[in-house]
């Protein structure tokens, strides 16, 4: 790959087959649909032309054609310090108005639904979380079903099992009566995933979440999105900070590098020791048998991009 050149991710149909070779499944939108609505049709997410930026920020901090994640898989954004991967995820959140381009939600514009409607589709985890110190685990958790209630509503017995479950599913049942000002500070992100598991929606998007985690509860964290994702065909796109931990656990990749998408696709086949050059600034060997396993040797002095 071209240090210099910017590459912007594949859509999710076969655009790249000639006009007279076979079609395949799904390469061909139905009569009427645009290109664009099919490759929609096979996302949960999808950003079109999209530039992101905030009001004290000099100029534009994420650009990128196209970007998608994919129905039923696990999508992790990666990419060094300052890259974007923060920033995109709350635009497909719809907690970051585009400058320009559009965020569809299964092919519908983000911007039409309701705040409710968003948050019964999507749960988010930012980084961002409120300090609650005298708020009980529990209590925090039940917050994650606000938008399955009306105003005044009590909780329901659909409710309480939700939250039962997802108290579980972050193994901090032993915490649930405890305030959240005693916790530490991995014990408070596993109460956050909790309350935003209890949303009980059909996307997951996660901003670090192992972050503040020992070893063994950011294994405990990924496989129980693994499992949600497998069992209940929940679509995931997560921001990680290590790169071998993301190509082991996710099926597609978006690496990104100063506000663009260097590439995108399944970890075996867009990890390689020029992307980790290239984006990470590290010199490191890629193993792709019996399973995909990175190597670091040193850091780059110069990156070669």
């Amino acid at each position: 790959m071209a240090g210099n050149e910017r590459v912007t991710p594949p859509r999710s149909t076969d655009t790249n087959r000639s006009d007279d070779s076979e079609p395949t499944e799904g390469s061909i939108p139905d009569e009427g649909q645009t290109p664009d609505a099919a490759e929609d049709a096979a996302s949960a997410l999808a950003g079109d032309t999209l530039e992101l930026t905030y009001p004290t920020a000099d100029g534009t901090v994420v650009e990128c054609g196209r970007v998608d994640v994919p129905e039923g898989e696990i999508t992790a954004l990666v990419g060094p310090n300052g890259s974007g991967k923060s920033t995109l995820l709350k635009a497909l959140a719809s907690h970051l108005e585009p400058a320009a381009g559009v965020v569809r939600l299964r092919g519908e514009d983000l911007r039409s639904f309701g705040p409710k409607e968003i948050a019964r589709e999507l749960g988010l985890l930012s980084q961002e979380n409120e300090s609650v110190g005298d708020v009980t685990v529990e209590d925090l958790v039940a917050h994650g079903r606000y938008p399955h209630r009306g105003f005044f509503d009590g909780l329901t017995e659909t409710d309480r099992e939700a939250i039962d479950r997802a108290i579980e599913l972050a193994g901090i049942d032993d915490l649930r009566t405890t305030e959240l000002g005693q916790l530490s500070g991995g014990q408070k992100q596993l109460a956050w995933i909790a309350m935003v598991l209890a949303q009980d929606t059909d996307i997951l998007l996660l901003d670090e979440p192992t972050t503040f985690l020992d070893l063994h509860h950011q294994f405990r964290v990924l496989e129980t999105i693994r499992e949600l994702n497998e069992r209940r065909d929940v679509t995931v796109a997560i921001v990680l900070h290590d790169v071998s931990q993301a190509a082991r656990f996710a099926d597609n990749l978006i690496a990104l590098y100063e506000g663009e998408p260097y590439d995108w696709g399944p970890p075996e086949e867009i990890v390689t020791e020029q992307l980790l050059a290239d984006v990470f600034g590290v010199e490191a060997t890629v193993q792709y048998e019996p399973e995909l396993q990175i190597n670091p040797k040193r850091a780059l002095g110069n990156r070669t991009r």
